[in-house]
C-alpha cells in the first residue's frame, strides 16, 4: 500500500511511464478523461505526452495495453502534434498489437492506423503496414492486409497509394496461411471495385483456381463506382457534400437524375488507374538474337521473318524498359518502307506497334521518324497490312503530340493516292478523338481544316467520308464555334454532313466534347429554367448521348452569330438618291442646300452644321454610307478651301468612330483620303480619318486597300505618306491579322521606287514590321541591291533590343467578338497572325532526297575522317538549301549518334549542323525535339567547356524556333537531370533558371524534375548546388509553393529540413509570371446608349510605345483621354517610395554571398549573369517603375532614374541604407558605361550619398565596400579631368564612412593598373593617407606596401614617379630612417632621386597641420610639406624654461603637480554589458582598426565603438566616451577589456591632441569645454598608465604621443590660459608615468627616434630638444631596473641609425653638444650594465665593421681584439675538433688541431668541452694544453730583454715600458705612486663590474689577461690603473716561475745548454712557491672561463 500511495500522488504523465503496471493503467485512465477536455488542439499540454504514445501502444501488460490503446486513439484524434508520432506508433501497433489474441486490441490498432490516415499521414501508415506484410508472424501479416483493405475501402485510391499494394498482392496469394489468402482475396476484390481491370495484369500468374474465384466475385460487384466514405481533415467540404447526398438519397430518390449527375461527378473524381504503372519493365535489347541486325537485312525473306518473329515475341511484353532503340527502329522502319514482302511489312508494323505501346512516351523520340514512313505505306490496299499500319501509327501517336507530327501529316495530305488521303484523314479522326479541348492545339486547326476541306471535295467517296469524320470529330472536341469559321465557304449540305458526323462521334472515355451534340440536343429539347449564355464545354459523362441537331446549343450558336455580325457589317451600295434621302432625314435642310454652294463661306458654314449634327446623332440612327457619300457632292473631294476640306475629313473620322461603319462606306471615301494624306494642311486629319476607319473595319483590310490605292497614284508623296501612316497604325493597332505576303510585295515595290522619300518610308515600315516579325523578315529581301540591303540592316539594327509596343487601339469587330466569349480564340488568333504567318510564306526545300543512304552510312563509319566527310556533305546540303522542310529522312538519328562521338571535333561539327538545321527549318523543328533535341542536352555532360558552350548555343538555337514548353513535356528532361554528372546538372539547371521565367505556363511534366532538383540541392559539387538554388524560384513560379513543399515531404528527414528552408527562401525570390501578350483594346463609345461601357482593363506590362511622327494627326478624344489616364496612372505609381524596406534583406544577401549561393560581385567586365542577379536581388527592394528604368537599355532612362534617386535621397535615407549594397553595385555597372552624361550624374549622386551617410554616422560594411571601391578605382584614372575630380572628392568622403586602413589595400591594388593616370592618382591618395593617419594605416603589410610604392619611383611616367616619391617622403616623415629598410633595395638612380626629394622636403618651411574634421579628412590629399611633423619651430617661440639640473626632467615638479592635477568629472554610465566576464586573449599587437564596423554583441566591438567615439569632433561625445573608458580602467579586474586596444586608444587621443589648434581657433567652442576635454584625455591616460595593458603601446604610437605631449606643454596658447597651468602639470605627471610604465624597449626606441628628428631639424638648443633629452636622462635613471626587459638588439640598431645619419663630423657642427653627450651617456650606461656582452647584441646591424657604434663599444669595453665577435664562429670549430678527439681514429689529428687553435686563440675557455670528455681523455688533453702553456711562457721569457730580468722586482707599481727599454728617458716620465689601498679599491670595482665576489689574487691575473698588449699602451701616457697593477703582479709570478725552472735545469741539464737567461735571479724576487703558482693558475683559468 505504501508503494501505491506513492504513485497515486504522481501527475498523470509520470504515471503513464511508471514501472508498476497498475500505475500505468491508472495513468491511462486519467489521460483518457483529460484528452477530450482539452479544447485547444494546440495546447502545450499535448507536448507532455509526445514521447509517450508509443509506450501507450506497446505496454507489456495486456490489461494496461488495452487502456493505453484507447488513450493513444484519443490523443491522435485531438492533438495537433500527433502526426509527428505516426511512424513510431504505427510500427509499435504492427509489432505489439496485431499479434495480440484479444480482438479488441486489434480493433483499436486498426482504428489508430485509420485515424493517422485521417490526419494526413497515409504514407507513413502504409509504409509500416507494407513492412508488416513481411513479418514471420502470420497474425501480424493478416492484420496488416485487413487494415490496408479497410483503409482503401474507406478512403479510396486518392489517399491510399495502390501501386505498392498491387505489387505485393500476388505474394499474398502464395501464403501458406489460408486466412491470409482469404484476406488477400478480399483485398483484390476491393481493388477491383476501385480500379477495375487495371488490377488484372498483376494477378495473371496466380493460381488458376484463385483467379477463377476472383473472376466470379468480380462479376458480382455493382457496376456503379464506389465512393469515399471517410475523409481527411482537409476534405471536410467533401464530407459535407457526401452527407448531403446521403440525405437526398434517404429522402426517397426524388432527385434521381441529379444523383446520377452527381455520380458522374464522382466518377470524374475517381482516379483513372493505368495498369501500365503497376507492371514491371522488361529489358529486351539484350535478349535480341546476336545476329538480329544481320538477318533483318538478309536477302532471303525467311531470315528476315525469323528475326522479326524473335522481336515480336519480345515486344509483346506490356512494359518495356527504356534504352537506345534507334538502331532497332531504323531497321523496322526500313522493312516497313522498302520491303516488298507484305507479310514482313505487316510483321514489322506489329513490332513497331508493340514497341511503341511498351515504351509509351519514351517512344516519342522515334515517332517522328516512323510516322512519315507509315503514312507513305498506306498506299497498300491489303486489309491486314493497313490494319497493322493503323495500329503502329496509333501507338506512335500516343507517345508524342499531334503538333510534333503535324508537319509529316500535312505533307502527305496532298498526295495523289486516295488510299493515303483516306488513311491520313482517318488517322486524324482517331487522333482528334483522343484529344480534349485543352490538348488539341487550336493553332493546328487552320492547316488541318484547310487540308481536310480539300478532301471533302475529293472525287473519291472514301476520301470524302474520312474527311467528314475527321472534321466532325474536331467539331465534337472543340465545339461548333471553333470549326464553323473554317466552313464558311462550304456547301450547306456538306456542312450538315460534318455536323451529323460530330453527333455520331464518341470520344475517349465516353465523354462529349466542347460542343457535343448530345449535350446540345438535350439542352435544346429540354431547356433549363434560365438559358445559359453559352453551352458548357464539357457535359457530364453520365448524360446519355442523344441524336439531334449537331454541335453547340442555342447559347453558343447565338454567340457565334453575334460575333459574325460584329465581325463585318455587310451593307449594299446605295444609289445617290437614296443617300440624299437618308441624309435629309438626319441633317438640317440648310446644310444640304449649301453643300454645293459656290461661296466657300457658305460651304464652310454648311460643313460646320454637318459636323455638329453628326456629333449629336445616335450611333444606331446614323446612316454612315449616306453621310459620307454626301460629302462627295460637288465640289466634293476636289474642294480647294482647306478649312472646308478639314471639316469634311473630321466628319468622316467622326462617322467612322461613332457609327456602324461598313467596308462599303469605307470604300466610298478611302480613295479620297489616300489622295489627301500628302496635303500639307489636311494630311494629318486624313490620316486620323483613316485610323478611325481601320478601327471600324479592321486595320488589315484598311491597310491593304489604302496601300494598293496609294501605289496606283503617280504622286510619290502620297505613297510615302501612306506608308508612314501605316507604320504608325501598326504601332497603334498591333500586327494581328496583317496580310504579310501582300505587304511584302508592296514594300518591295516601294523599295524599287525612284523617289528616295518612298524608299525611306518603306524602310521605316520594314523597321516597324521587324518588331513583330523578327529577323525572319530579312529573308524576303536577300535579292535586293547591296546599298538598299545595307539600309534595311541599319534600320533593323536600330530596332534590335526593342519590343513591339502594346496596342492602344483596336478594331470594334474584335471587341464584339470578345463579348461573345471567344477570348481564347482571339488571343490565339493574334498569336497566329502577323509574325506567325511569315513562316508559312518562306519557300522551303525538301532535302530528304539529297540525304542519301551513302551519306548517312558515312556519318556512321568507323573511320573518323569518313565520318567528318559525311558531316561536311550534310552541312553543304543545308547551306545550299537555306530553308528546308522538316522531312530529313535518316539524318536525325545519324546526327544523334555523332553527338556521343569520341572525337570531340566531330561532336562540335554535329552541333554546328544542328544549329544550321534549326535556322533553316524554323518552327517545324518541333517534331525532331524528342529524336535529336534531347540528345543535345546529353552533350552538356561533357567535361570540356568548349563542347558544353557549343551544346548550349545549339540548344538555345532550337528553343528559339520551338519554344520551351515542348522540351518540358515528357520524362526525357527528368531522366537527363537524374544523371549524376555535375557538368550536365549545373548547365541544365542554369538553362532552366534562364528559360522558365519567360513562360506564362509550364506543362505538368515539370513536376517530374522536382525529385532530381532536390537531389541537386545537396550535390557534392558547389556549382550544382548553386545552380539548383537559383532554379528553385523559377520552378516555384509555375508549380507553386504548396506542390513543391508536398514533394519535399517525401525526402529523408535530414534532407527535408534543409530543402524546406531553401523553399522558404525561394518563396521570397519567386519572379512574377510574364504578362499576357498585349491585345488591341477598342476605344469605348461614350455616346452609345445601348452598349455598356467595357470593364476597366489593366494595361499589360510593356515598354512605352514610341512617339508617333509628326503628321499622324490629332487623336480622337477617346484615345487622348485613354492616353492621359494611362499617363496619370504612371505618374501616380512614381509618387510612391523608391525603395522598399525588406527586413534583414541586406543580412540575408551577405549570408548568401558568403555561402556562395549567389555570384560574388567580382568581375573584370560585367557579364549578363551578374546584371540579371542584381536585377533579381533589387526586385523586392525597389519600386517597379524604377527597376525598369535602372535596367533599361536606353541611357536616358538611367539619367532619369538617378535624378529621381537624388530627389528622394533625403526623404528615404533609411530605405536607401537598407539596400545600399545593391545601389552601389548598380553604380559599379555605370562605371563601365562610356556615356559621360550618365557617369557625371552617377558621380553627383554618389557625392550626395556619401555626404548623407557621413552625416548619419553610417559606416560601410566590408560587403558594401568590396562591391564598390574596386570599381571606383577604375575611374581614378579616367581621362576626363571632371570625372577624376569627382572621384577624388568621393575618395575623400569614403574616409568618413570606411576605415582608412581598409581603404589602403584597395589603393595598393590600383597602383598595379596599366593606366598611368590611375597609378599616379592612387599613389597620391596613398601618400595623403599616410600623411593623415601615419604608418599605421598600412596595416600589417606596411613593409611590403612601402616596397611596392617605392617600385614606382622608377616608372617611365613622370606623374607616377613624382607621386611615388611624394608618398615615400611622407612615410619618411612619419617613421624616419627606418623607411630605407622598409622600401628595400632600389637602383642607384632611384635612390638618389629619393634622397634628393627627402633633402628638399626637409629644407621646406614647415606648415602647421590642418585640423582633421570628424576624425577623418575632408580630402585625403595634402601637400608633402604638411606631412612631416616639425616640432622644432613652434609658433611663436615660448619663453625658455629654466633648467633645474643638467639633463633632468625636474622630478620635484612632477611630485608637486601630483596632488594638484584636476581630473575631469566623469559621467557615470552603466557598463554592465561592457564588463561582462569574457575570455580575454593574450595581449597582442595588431593593426589598428580605425573604424567600427557592424557592431556585434561582443566586448571587442563595444570597446571599438567607444574608442571611435573618442575621436568625435563633438566635444561632449568625446568626453562621454572618455568617461566610460576611465571607469573601465579604474574598476579592478575589468581592465583586461583594453587588451589589444591600447594603440587604438592612443591614436585617437593623438588625433584629439592634434586638433588643439582648430579647437583653440574656433571661437564658437568655449575654452572651458576644450580644456575640459583635454583634462579628461590626460586623466584617462593616467588611469591607463596604472594598468598592465599600457605595455602594449607600440613604438610609433609612443613616439607620436611623446611628441604631442611635449608640444602641448610648450604651446604658448595653453600657457596663456588660466586653466593651462594645471593642464601642463598633468602632462608632466603623465610623461613621468609613461617613461616608467610603458614597454622600456618601445619607449627608449621612441625617444631615440624623436632625438634623431631633433638633431635633423638642427634645433638642439630649442626647448623642445631640451625636453626630449630630459626624457632621455629620466629614462636612463630607470635603466638598472629595466635592463633585463630591454631588447638591446633593437636599441643598438636605432642608435646605429642615428650615428649613421649623423656621424661625428656632423654632430660636432651642432650648436649644442647635448645630443651627442646624451647618446654617449646612454651607451656608457648600457655598457656599464651589460658589460662586454653588449657586443653580442649587434645582430640587426648590417656591415658592423663600418659602424661607428661597434668601434665605440669596443673602446668602452676594452675589447679590441674582437673576442666576443669570434665566439660564435669558434664554437663551431671547437665542436668539430672535440668530435675528432673523442673518435679513436682521428684523436691524434684532433689534438694537433686543438693545439693549433689554442695557439691562435690563447684566451679561449675550454672548460666546458673538457667536462664532456671521458676521464682518461680529459687528463690527456689537459696535459697537452699544459705543455703548450709552458712552451709559450718560455718563448715569451726568451724574447724579453735582459734588462728586465736584471732589474729588481718590487711590489710597487711597475714602470712604463719606455722606462724599461730606454733608460735615458725614464727620468722625464712621471711615475705615479700607487698605494696598496688604491689597488684594492680598484680591484673591488672591477669585481663588482664583472660580478666576481672572490678576492683571491687570481682575480688580479684574470684582469691582467684582459689588458691590451703593452705595445698598445706604450703609445699612451702612463695612467695608473688596476690593469697596470695586475701586469706587475703577473710579471712577479712569471719571474719566480722562471727562476725555479732555471734551478731545476741547472741540476739536470748539461752545462752546454746554459744561456744568458740562466743567470741567478736577484735575491729581491719573491721566493718560488710552486703550490701557490699552480693554485693561481687554476683560478686564473676559472676567471677566464667565467668571463667568456
Amino acid at each position: 500500500m505504501g508503494d501505491e500511495s506513492e504513485w497515486m500522488k504522481l501527475p498523470a504523465d509520470q504515471k503513464c511511464e511508471h514501472k508498476i503496471w497498475k500505475a500505468r493503467l491508472h495513468g491511462y485512465e486519467e489521460v483518457l478523461k483529460i484528452f477530450p477536455k482539452i479544447c485547444d488542439e494546440k495546447s502545450p499540454e499535448w507536448g507532455k505526452y509526445l514521447g509517450l504514445i508509443k509506450k501507450f501502444v506497446t505496454d507489456s501488460n495486456a490489461v494496461a495495453q488495452l487502456k493505453g490503446l484507447e488513450a493513444a486513439l484519443a490523443y491522435i484524434e485531438n492533438a495537433h502534434v500527433a502526426s509527428r508520432t505516426a511512424g513510431e506508433v504505427v510500427s509499435g501497433v504492427v509489432s505489439k498489437v496485431f499479434n495480440q489474441p484479444k480482438a479488441r486490441a486489434k480493433e483499436l490498432g486498426v482504428e489508430i492506423c485509420l485515424m493517422y490516415i485521417e490526419i494526413e499521414k497515409a504514407d507513413a501508415v502504409q509504409e509500416e503496414l507494407l513492412k508488416g506484410l513481411d513479418n514471420k508472424n502470420p497474425k501480424i501479416t493478416l492484420a496488416c492486409v485487413e487494415t490496408i483493405r479497410k483503409s482503401l475501402s474507406e478512403f479510396g485510391p486518392k489517399i491510399v497509394t495502390l501501386k505498392p499494394v498491387v505489387k505485393v498482392l500476388p505474394k499474398l496469394f502464395e501464403s501458406r496461411e489460408k486466412a491470409i489468402r482469404d484476406e488477400a482475396k478480399l483485398l483484390a476484390i476491393e481493388l477491383y471495385r476501385w480500379i477495375r481491370d487495371a488490377v488484372r495484369p498483376a494477378l495473371q500468374n496466380i493460381n488458376s483456381v484463385q483467379l477463377k474465384e476472383l473472376e466470379e466475385e468480380w462479376t458480382k460487384l455493382p457496376a456503379s463506382a464506389p465512393k469515399q466514405s471517410r475523409f481527411l481533415r482537409s476534405q471536410q467540404d467533401l464530407k459535407a457534400k457526401h452527407e448531403q447526398q446521403q440525405l437526398k438519397e434517404a429522402a426517397g430518390g426524388d432527385e434521381a437524375d441529379g444523383a446520377g449527375g452527381g455520380g458522374g461527378d464522382d466518377d470524374d473524381d475517381t482516379p483513372v488507374v493505368d495498369p501500365y504503372e503497376h507492371m514491371e519493365a522488361v529489358e529486351i535489347l539484350s535478349k535480341l538474337p546476336k545476329d538480329f541486325y544481320d538477318k533483318i537485312e538478309a536477302k532471303k525473306w525467311q531470315e528476315r521473318k525469323e528475326a522479326l518473329d524473335a522481336l515480336e515475341a519480345l515486344v509483346k511484353n506490356p512494359k518495356i524498359e527504356s534504352g537506345d532503340f534507334g538502331e532497332l527502329v531504323r531497321a523496322l522502319n526500313k522493312v516497313v518502307g522498302k520491303d516488298s514482302n507484305v507479310m514482313l511489312v505487316t510483321l514489322a508494323a506489329k513490332c513497331t506497334a508493340g514497341l511503341a505501346s511498351g515504351l509509351r512516351t519514351k517512344f516519342g523520340t522515334y515517332a517522328g521518324h516512323v510516322v512519315p514512313t507509315i503514312l507513305e505505306k498506306f498506299k497498300e490496299k491489303k486489309p491486314q497490312v493497313v490494319q497493322a499500319l493503323q495500329e503502329a501509327i496509333d501507338a506512335a501517336f500516343l507517345s508524342t503530340t499531334l503538333q510534333n507530327l503535324s508537319e509529316s501529316v500535312l505533307s502527305v495530305m496532298d498526295n495523289k493516292n486516295p488510299s493515303i488521303k483516306q488513311q491520313v484523314s482517318l488517322f486524324l479522326a482517331r487522333s482528334f478523338r483522343r484529344c480534349t479541348a485543352a490538348t488539341l492545339p487550336k493553332s493546328l486547326l487552320k492547316p488541318f481544316c484547310a487540308a481536310l476541306l480539300k478532301h471533302v471535295n475529293d472525287s473519291a467517296p472514301e476520301v470524302r467520308d474520312a474527311a467528314f469524320e475527321a472534321l466532325g470529330t474536331a467539331m465534337k472536341v472543340l465545339g461548333e464555334r471553333a470549326i464553323t469559321p473554317f466552313l464558311a465557304d462550304l456547301e450547306k449540305l456538306k456542312a450538315d454532313r460534318i455536323k451529323e458526323c460530330a453527333d455520331k462521334v464518341e470520344l475517349a472515355g465516353g465523354k462529349t466534347g466542347g460542343g457535343g451534340g448530345g449535350a446540345a440536343a438535350a439542352v435544346k429539347e429540354k431547356p433549363p429554367p434560365k438559358a445559359p449564355a453559352a453551352a458548357p464545354k464539357k457535359a457530364p459523362a453520365a448524360a446519355p448521348a442523344k441524336k439531334g441537331k449537331p454541335a453547340a446549343g442555342g447559347g453558343a450558336k447565338k454567340s457565334v452569330s453575334k460575333k459574325a455580325e460584329a465581325k463585318e457589317t455587310v451593307e449594299t451600295e446605295l444609289s445617290p438618291e437614296v443617300c440624299e434621302e437618308k441624309a435629309a432625314a438626319v441633317l438640317p435642310a440648310s446644310c444640304l442646300q449649301m453643300l454645293d454652294s459656290a461661296n466657300w463661306k457658305e460651304r464652310l458654314s454648311s460643313m460646320e452644321e454637318f459636323h455638329k449634327a453628326v456629333e449629336r446623332m445616335e450611333p444606331s440612327e446614323m446612316p454612315c454610307q449616306a453621310l459620307v457619300r454626301m460629302l462627295a457632292k460637288k465640289p466634293g473631294w476636289k474642294e480647294t478651301n482647306f478649312q472646308v476640306m478639314g471639316l469634311k475629313l473630321q466628319v468622316v473620322a467622326t462617322v467612322a468612330q461613332r457609327g456602324s461603319f461598313s467596308k462599303t462606306s469605307a470604300l466610298a471615301v478611302l480613295e479620297a483620303l489616300v489622295e489627301k494624306v500628302s496635303d500639307a494642311k489636311c494630311g494629318a486629319k486624313a490620316k486620323d480619318a483613316m485610323s478611325n476607319i481601320a478601327e471600324a473595319c479592321s486595320l488589315p483590310w484598311t491597310a491593304e486597300q489604302a496601300v494598293s490605292m496609294a501605289f496606283v497614284q503617280k504622286n510619290p508623296k502620297i505613297q510615302a505618306e501612306t506608308l508612314s501612316w501605316l507604320s504608325n497604325a501598326i504601332k497603334e493597332f498591333g500586327f494581328a491579322g496583317i496580310n504579310v505576303k501582300s505587304f511584302i510585295n508592296n514594300v518591295k515595290t516601294a523599295l524599287g521606287a525612284s523617289n528616295p522619300a518612298v524608299r525611306t518610308a518603306a524602310v521605316s515600315l520594314l523597321g516597324v514590321m521587324f518588331l513583330y516579325m523578327g529577323a525572319a523578315l530579312r529573308m524576303f529581301f536577300e535579292d535586293e541591291k547591296a546599298a538598299l540591303l545595307s539600309q534595311i540592316d541599319s534600320e533593323f539594327e536600330k530596332m534590335k533590343g526593342q519590343s513591339a509596343p502594346a496596342p492602344i487601339r483596336g478594331s470594334k469587330t474584335s471587341a464584339g467578338g470578345s463579348a461573345g466569349g471567344g477570348l481564347e480564340e482571339e488571343e490565339e488568333g493574334e498569336q497566329e497572325g502577323g509574325a506567325g504567318d511569315v513562316v508559312d510564306l518562306i519557300p522551303r526545300t525538301d532535302i530528304s532526297d539529297k540525304i542519301t543512304s551513302e551519306m548517312v552510312s558515312k556519318i556512321g563509319d568507323k573511320n573518323w575522317k569518313i565520318r567528318k566527310e559525311g558531316l561536311d556533305e550534310v552541312a553543304a546540303v543545308i547551306s545550299e538549301a537555306k530553308f528546308i522542310k522538316p522531312n530529313l529522312g535518316d539524318l536525325p538519328l545519324a546526327l544523334k549518334g555523332r553527338l556521343s562521338d569520341s572525337n570531340k571535333i566531330l561532336v562540335m561539327q554535329s552541333l554546328t549542323i544542328l544549329q544550321q538545321i534549326a535556322k533553316a527549318m524554323g518552327p517545324a523543328l518541333k517534331q525532331h525535339i524528342k529524336s535529336v533535341g534531347i540528345t543535345i542536352i546529353t552533350v552538356l555532360a561533357d567535361s570540356k567547356n568548349t563542347v558544353r558552350a557549343s551544346a548550349l548555343t545549339t540548344l538555345n538555337a532550337w528553343v528559339e524556333q520551338t519554344g520551351v514548353k515542348e522540351w518540358l513535356e515528357g520524362e526525357e528532361l527528368a531522366e537527363e537531370l537524374k544523371r549524376e554528372n555535375p557538368f550536365l546538372r549545373q548547365e541544365l539547371l542554369g538553362w532552366l533558371a534562364e528559360k522558365l521565367p519567360t513562360l506564362r505556363s509550364a506543362p505538368s511534366d515539370l513536376a517530374l524534375l522536382l525529385p532530381h532538383l532536390y537531389t541537386c540541392l545537396e550535390d557534392r559539387n558547389a556549382d550544382v548546388r548553386r545552380k539548383a538554388q537559383e532554379a528553385l524560384p523559377t520552378f516555384m513560379m509555375h508549380l507553386g509553393f504548396d506542390k513543391m513543399n508536398k514533394a519535399a515531404g517525401k525526402l529523408k528527414p535530414a534532407s527535408k529540413d534543409q530543402v524546406l528552408g531553401m523553399l522558404e527562401k525561394a518563396r521570397t525570390l519567386m519572379p512574377a509570371k510574364p504578362a499576357a501578350p498585349a491585345k488591341a483594346a477598342p476605344a469605348p463609345k461614350p455616346a452609345s446608349g445601348s452598349s455598356k461601357p467595357p470593364p476597366p482593363q489593366v494595361e499589360p506590362e510593356a515598354p512605352e510605345p514610341k512617339k508617333v511622327k509628326s503628321g499622324s494627326g490629332d487623336k480622337t478624344k477617346n484615345v487622348a483621354g485613354k492616353k492621359a489616364a494611362g499617363k496619370a496612372a504612371v505618374e501616380e505609381d512614381k509618387s510612391g517610395p523608391l525603395y522598399i524596406l525588406v527586413p534583414n534583406g541586406k543580412e540575408q544577401r551577405i549570408k548568401d554571398e558568403k555561402a556562395l549561393k549567389v555570384l560574388k560581385w567580382n568581375f573584370l567586365a560585367p557579364r549578363d549573369e551578374y546584371i540579371e542577379q542584381l536585377k533579381v536581388q533589387m526586385t523586392p527592394c525597389v519600386a517597379k517603375w524604377l527597376l525598369e528604368e535602372l535596367f533599361h537599355s536606353d541611357f536616358q532612362r538611367h539619367i532619369k532614374a538617378i535624378g529621381a534617386m537624388i530627389e528622394r535621397l533625403k526623404e528615404e535615407q533609411e530605405a536607401t541604407v537598407s539596400c545600399l549594397d545593391l545601389i552601389l553595385k548598380w553604380f559599379t555597372l555605370r562605371f563601365f558605361d562610356t556615356n559621360t552624361s550618365v557617369l557625371m550624374k552617377a558621380m553627383e549622386y554618389l557625392k550626395l550619398l556619401f555626404t548623407a551617410l557621413s552625416n548619419m554616422d553610417y559606416h560601410l560594411s566590408d560587403h558594401e565596400a568590396t562591391g564598390f571601391i574596386p570599381y571606383l578605382m577604375l575611374k581614378v584614372g579616367e581621362p576626363k579631368d571632371v570625372v577624376r575630380k569627382d572621384v577624388r572628392a568621393i575618395m575623400g568622403m569614403l574616409c568618413k564612412v570606411y576605415p582608412s586602413s581598409k581603404l589602403f589595400p584597395f589603393l595598393m591594388d590600383g597602383t598595379k593598373s596599366k593606366n598611368s593616370k590611375q597609378r599616379a592618382e592612387c599613389l597620391e591618395e596613398l601618400g595623403s593617407l599616410i600623411s593623415s593617419f601615419g604608418m599605421n594605416v598600412c596595416g600589417q603589410a606596411g613593409n611590403k606596401s612601402l616596397k611596392d610604392i617605392a617600385v614606382h619611383i622608377g616608372d617611365r611616367d613622370t606623374s607616377v614617379r613624382n607621386a611615388a616619391l611624394n608618398a615615400v617622403v611622407t612615410a619618411y616623415n612619419a617613421c624616419g630612417e627606418q623607411v630605407y629598410k622598409l622600401i628595400g633595395n632600389l637602383s642607384e638612380k632611384d635612390m638618389s632621386m629619393l634622397e634628393e626629394r627627402i633633402k628638399r622636403s626637409s629644407k621646406a618651411p614647415p606648415v602647421a597641420k590642418p585640423a582633421v574634421e570628424k576624425g577623418r579628412r575632408t580630402s585625403i590629399r595634402r601637400p608633402v610639406q604638411e606631412e612631416a611633423p616639425k616640432p622644432s619651430v613652434p609658433e611663436p617661440q615660448p619663453p625658455p624654461l629654466a633648467p633645474i639640473g643638467e639633463f633632468q626632467l625636474d622630478p620635484a615638479q612632477f611630485e608637486d603637480d601630483l596632488g594638484e592635477v584636476a581630473l575631469p568629472d566623469l559621467v557615470q554610465h552603466n557598463l554592465n554589458d561592457l564588463l561582462e566576464p569574457i575570455q580575454v586573449p593574450e595581449p597582442k599587437l595588431r593593426p589598428l582598426p580605425t573604424h567600427y564596423e557592424d557592431p556585434q554583441s561582443s566586448t571587442d566591438s563595444t570597446v571599438n565603438f567607444v574608442i571611435t567615439q573618442v575621436a568625435s569632433t563633438d566635444l561632449n561625445t568625446s568626453i562621454q566616451a572618455l568617461s566610460q573608458l576611465d571607469e573601465v580602467l579604474r574598476r579592478e579586474g575589468k581592465v583586461e577589456v583594453m587588451a589589444g586596444h591600447v594603440d587604438q586608444f592612443l591614436i585617437v587621443v593623438l588625433m584629439q591632441l592634434r586638433r588643439l589648434s582648430s579647437h583653440m581657433a574656433d571661437e564658437q567652442k568655449p575654452r572651458h569645454d576644450v580644456f575640459r576635454l583635454y583634462s579628461c584625455i590626460l586623466g584617462t591616460m593616467l588611469s591607463l598608465m596604472a594598468v598592465e595593458p599600457v605595455r602594449e603601446a607600440s613604438m610609433t604610437v609612443l613616439k607620436d604621443l611623446t611628441h604631442a605631449l611635449i608640444s602641448l606643454m610648450l604651446d604658448p596658447r595653453v600657457n596663456k590660459e588660466d586653466e593651462g597651468t594645471p593642464l601642463i602639470r598633468s602632462v608632466h605627471l603623465l610623461l613621468g608615468h609613461l617613461l616608467q610604465k610603458a614597454d622600456p624597449t618601445n619607449m627608449l626606441s621612441a625617444l631615440i627616434a624623436e632625438l634623431k628628428e631633433v638633431i635633423g631639424a638642427n634645433s638642439g638648443s630649442s626647448d623642445f630638444a631640451d625636453m626630449v633629452m630630459k626624457c632621455h636622462w629620466r629614462l636612463i635613471k630607470f635603466l638598472p631596473e629595466k635592463i633585463d626587459q630591454i631588447k638591446l638588439d633593437r636599441i643598438l640598431l636605432d642608435i646605429h641609425n642615428v650615428m649613421k645619419a649623423f656621424p661625428r663630423s656632423k654632430l660636432s657642427q651642432l650648436k649644442s653638444d647635448m645630443p651627442q653627450r646624451t647618446i654617449k651617456t646612454l651607451l656608457h650606461s648600457l655598457c656599464r650594465l651589460v658589460g662586454p656582452r653588449i657586443l653580442d647584441h649587434m645582430t640587426l646591424i648590417e656591415n658592423k665593421k663600418e659602424s661607428e657604434l661597434e668601434t665605440y663599444l669596443k673602446k668602452v669595453t676594452n675589447d679590441k681584439d674582437g673576442t666576443h665577435l669570434k665566439k660564435g664562429k669558434s664554437n663551431e670549430v671547437l665542436d668539430e675538433i672535440f668530435k675528432k678527439i673523442v673518435s679513436t681514429e682521428n684523436s691524434k689529428e684532433g689534438l694537433n688541431k686543438l693545439l693549433l687553435y689554442k695557439k691562435k686563440y690563447p684566451n679561449t675557455d675550454l672548460s666546458g668541452y673538457l667536462k664532456k670528455l671521458p676521464a682518461s681523455l680529459q687528463g690527456l688533453v689537459e696535459r697537452v694544453l699544459k705543455s703548450l702553456n709552458t712552451d709559450q711562457e718560455e718563448k715569451c721569457q726568451s724574447q724579453r730583454p735582459t734588462s728586465v730580468s736584471t732589474q729588481p722586482t718590487t711590489v710597487g707599481p711597475p714602470k712604463p715600458l719606455q722606462a724599461v727599454t730606454n733608460p735615458s728617458t725614464s727620468a722625464s716620465l712621471p711615475t705615479p705612486a700607487y698605494s696598496i689601498a688604491d689597488a684594492r679599491q680598484r680591484l673591488q670595482i672591477m669585481k663588482r663590474r664583472y660580478g666576481k665576489e672572490d678576492t683571491t689574487p687570481a682575480d688580479v691575473k684574470s684582469a691582467e689577461e684582459e689588458r691590451p698588449p703593452l705595445q698598445a699602451l706604450a703609445s699612451k701616457p702612463a695612467v695608473s690603473s688596476s690593469m697596470e697593477l695586475l701586469q706587475s703582479k703577473l710579471s712577479q709570478l712569471q719571474e719566480a716561475r722562471q727562476q725555479s725552472r732555471r734551478e731545476a735545469t741547472t741540476t739536470t741539464s748539461p752545462p752546454t745548454l746554459t744561456s744568458a737567461t740562466d743567470a741567478p735571479a736577484p735575491t729581491s724576487t719573491a721566493p718560488p712557491n710552486r703550490p701557490n703558482l699552480s693554485d693561481l693558475k687554476m683560478r686564473l683559468e676559472r676567471i677566464k672561463a667565467n668571463k667568456i
